[in-house]
């Protein structure tokens, strides 16, 4: 897709811009840099989103894990972890998080494993504000959402975009999209311009 293609398939996005929500499964998109070879910015994306959703920020959703350390009774954010929610939150998203775990591990060269999944909270949240959106924006590439998918097409006719890394989108997404589930399937390599942390 170019730029031209693009900036066509934003403005139609503009005519519903007030019934779209948009879910950041933001762990999973972090991970896509090692295939990109480049990071997407928060602030980009919040650029991106604004072409997509507009008016009620709780229709721009942004789910990332509190990470307080390996202390359980610590109540000060890692600098990573602050950098991001903060940035989230200055760039317009409601943010949806929760502790992320310690799980410990000796098969890891730290003696644990981080873990913070939000799948539930997302697929929760699509059927919760079920009635306060048409089309549905979801940046990630994460397979486990397709049961949510198929029960939001199925029950309400929701139209379901996905966002994604080449390399890094489930098998059951795509079988989704063949299905008609899922109306597309966007690359982020084609909105580098737009999402590059560097541009």
């Amino acid at each position: 897709m170019n730029k031209g293609e693009i900036t066509k398939l934003l403005a139609s996005f503009t005519k519903s811009i007030d019934r779209n929500i948009v879910i950041v499964d933001f762990a999973n998109v972090d991970r896509w840099q090692d295939s990109l070879g480049w990071s997407i910015g928060i602030k980009n994306l919040g650029q991106l989103v604004s072409h997509i959703s507009k008016g009620k920020k709780f229709l721009r959703r942004f789910y990332y894990g509190q990470d307080f350390g390996q202390k359980e009774k610590s109540t000060v954010l890692t600098p990573w972890s602050e950098k991001i929610l903060r940035q989230a939150q200055y760039s317009g998203f409601e943010i949806v998080t929760k502790r992320v775990k310690y799980i410990p591990d000796e098969k890891y060269e730290t003696g644990y494993i981080k873990k913070c999944n939000l799948d539930i909270e997302m697929a929760v949240d699509l059927i919760k504000e079920k009635d306060n959106y048409d089309t549905a924006f979801i940046f990630s590439g994460d397979g486990d959402m397709a049961y949510v998918n198929d029960y939001l097409h199925k029950n309400f006719a929701k139209k379901l975009y996905y966002f994604g890394a080449r390399n890094h989108i489930g098998k059951e997404l795509i079988d989704s999209k063949h299905k008609k589930i899922i109306t597309d399937i966007l690359f982020v390599e084609d909105f580098e311009y737009r999402l590059n942390l560097k541009r």
